[in-house]
Parts: C-alpha cells; sequence; structure tokens
C-alpha cells in the first residue's frame, strides 16, 4: 500500500494538534498503519534541536539552520522508511511552518529558504528534481485575535508563543501564501465549533483514507 504523507499546519492557537488522536483513529479503523509525528521534533536529534529553538534566543538565520537540519534528520531516520512501508505519517508541522514563522513571522530571506529546502528534501547531490513534499496539507486557519484569546493563560509559552499578535498576522499570512502556491493545501476554518472543524477534516480526506 502506497505510502500517505499528511501534515497540520496553523499558527499556535489553531486547534490543529487537537485533531491529531481522532485523524490516527480514522486511519486505523481503514487498516492503515500510522506513524504520528512533528516538527522541529521526531527523532532524539530533533527533539534536542527543537527545545533550542523554542527557548534559546538566536537569529533568524540559526533558527532557520537548526530547523532544517532537525528536519533532514526526521526525514531520513522517520518519515522516509515509514512512507517506504505504506504507512499514513501525520506529522504536526513541516517546511511549510518555516516559510510563515522563520520567513514571514520573522522577516528571513524567502530565497534562502527555499535553498535549504531543496537541499534538505531533494535527492543528495541533485541539483534538480522532486521533492518531498507532503500529498495533503490540513491547513487550520484562524484569526491571529481568536487564536491569542485560546492560548491565553494555557500554559507557559514558548518564545513563538509570547510574539504580539502582528507577529502572527504576518505569519497567518505567510500560510496564506504557501496556500495560494500549491494545491496540496485544503484550508479548514478553524473558528467554528471543534465538531464542524472535524466535519471539514473528514470532508478533505475523503477519499484519501484508505
Amino acid at each position: 500500500m502506497k505510502g500517505l504523507f499528511l501534515t497540520l499546519e496553523g499558527i499556535d492557537g489553531a486547534g490543529k494538534s487537537s485533531h491529531i488522536d481522532a485523524l490516527e483513529a480514522l486511519f486505523r479503523a481503514q487498516g492503515r498503519q500510522v506513524t504520528r509525528t512533528r516538527e522541529p521534533g521526531g527523532t532524539p536529534l530533533a527533539e534536542t534541536l527543537r527545545e533550542l529553538i523554542l527557548v534559546q534566543p538566536m537569529d533568524a538565520l540559526t533558527e532557520s539552520l537548526l530547523v532544517f537540519a532537525a528536519r533532514r534528520d526526521h526525514i531520513v531516520r522517520v518519515i522516509e522508511p515509514a512512507l517506504a512501508r505504506g504507512d499514513v505519517v501525520l506529522c504536526d508541522r513541516f517546511t511549510d511552518a518555516t516559510f510563515a514563522y522563520q520567513g514571514a513571522g520573522r522577516g528571513f530571506d524567502a530565497a534562502v529558504l527555499s535553498a535549504l529546502e531543496r537541499w534538505v528534501q531533494g535527492a543528495p547531490g541533485a541539483a534538480s528534481g522532486p521533492l518531498l513534499q507532503p500529498d495533503v496539507t490540513l491547513w487550520f486557519d484562524l484569526p491571529p485575535e481568536t487564536a491569542a484569546e485560546r492560548l491565553a493563560g494555557a500554559r507557559l509559552p514558548d518564545k513563538f508563543e509570547s510574539q504580539p499578535v502582528e507577529f502572527f498576522r504576518r505569519v497567518a499570512a505567510g500560510y496564506a501564501d504557501r496556500a495560494a502556491a500549491s494545491n496540496r493545501f485544503v484550508r479548514i476554518d478553524a473558528s467554528q465549533a471543534r465538531d464542524r472543524v472535524w466535519q471539514q477534516v473528514e470532508a478533505a480526506l475523503a477519499g484519501r483514507a484508505r
């Protein structure tokens, strides 16, 4: 059975992570094996880098290099082997988040991010050719002001969650730009009640959950 690479994207507070359990159950009910993971993270090395990225102050280039280093280890050790086995890979964030957070949010050079994307997600040593990309990206779209209300007092914020609303407006715009450039995105209106959000998720995956 062919592997399926599914990512969930959205600003902090959009509620994407709350649907991963149900997504895993949906695919397992179809008889699929599921590998569930996240970015930054997914391997011991990538999880160590995650802690640095989310806590330590650093400039945008350093941050981007660490994100892509974590991603490379994640791809090689987890994502590619799982897809080769025919698993469904459910990943909480992937490269779209880097373009949204480091690119649009932090104002880092998108051309540099694109070069890193090719180096990390392309075949080793290949100057051209296909990149590893998700088959489907569920984009949980939520106004930044609403997301901020949801996050308020929920937990001790990391350095991204503690950013002002204007930062998340830029991140949301970054996601919108990525979605406009690729037909793998499915926009989920995350401002609705949880059951209505799940209905959108199920509809987006109709015909793919097998």
